[in-house]
């Protein structure tokens, strides 16, 4: 499927630098959104043409890592961001002492087991390698999903807060990798397996129902906690044009985009 649709890719430098002068001159009619590329950014281009016939610019950034998107918000360079789940937002609020909030719920996204070297869980043996993200709450995902797989048993009680720290049985005594979220799929070729978002699965090229060997179903406690959200410098989720882009997000017409386009990977947040 071919999806038609214009971002800019920029780095830590552009957007300090050439952003800050076009966010101290947009009026309220435009809004700026920091958005991971998939499918985030892909959504917000649908958003676009409903959201001008309202009145309003979207002018979408794509960040390519889970730090900046938050930093430009915090500082009021960008309106929103929509990247994250809320364990993430919170985790880092507390831990930047960043003033972020909720603005809107608009989907979930599976989290899933994907096949490196090896295709079948049943196959793992001794030493094999398992590489999962390595910020908080995402490795606690991780590391829950594997649970629930049978491939290791974690204390009692750790939940969202487990690490690798937390392994209590390690049946098949496999080695669990930690990387930057953007790294795991990168190393599927020297792994046995890789434990993945599922932007990052997507853009990997992975299909959720097609290449996950086992995923997080979409009744799971874990997929209703992890819903991605529009998030906001506290204060501003009560302006109109943010109030905008949630209802769009929200829409019947996104929700049939996403269900259409992302094969599993991407549902929608009622």
């Amino acid at each position: 499927m071919k999806r038609k649709w214009i971002v800019s890719v920029v780095t830590a430098a552009l957007a300090l630098g050439a952003l800050t002068a076009c966010g101290s001159s947009k009026d309220d009619s435009t809004i700026t959104v920091a958005a991971s590329a998939t499918p985030h950014a892909e959504i917000l281009e649908q958003v676009k043409p409903i959201l001008e016939k309202q009145g309003y610019t979207l002018e979408v950034t794509v960040f390519s890592d889970y730090v900046q998107p938050n930093q430009v918000v915090e500082s009021g360079e960008y309106d929103a961001n929509y990247f994250q789940h809320i364990p993430y937002l919170d985790s880092f609020n507390e831990e930047h002492g960043t003033h972020l909030v909720n603005a809107g719920g608009i989907h979930y996204e599976p989290f899933g087991i994907y096949p490196g070297t090896k295709s079948d869980l049943s196959t793992l043996a001794e030493g094999d390698v398992i590489s999962v993200p390595n910020d908080t709450t995402n490795e606690a995902r991780a590391l829950l999903l594997l649970q629930d797989n049978g491939i290791l048993k974690l204390k009692d009680g750790v939940g969202l807060e487990a690490t690798v720290r937390d392994i209590e049985e390690n049946p098949y005594n496999v080695e669990i990798q930690e990387l930057e979220a953007a790294q795991v799929p990168r190393v599927k070729d020297e792994s046995a397996f890789v434990v993945l978002n599922g932007n990052y699965a997507m853009e990997a090229g992975f299909s959720v129902s097609k290449d996950a060997v086992a995923y997080e179903q979409s009744d799971s406690e874990a997929a209703q906690t992890y819903v991605n959200v529009i998030a906001v410098k506290e204060g501003n989720e009560g302006k109109e044009g943010i109030k905008a882009l949630v209802d769009v997000l929200k829409s019947d017409e996104i929700k049939e985009y996403i269900n259409n386009t992302y094969d599993g990977g991407v549902i929608p947040f009622d």
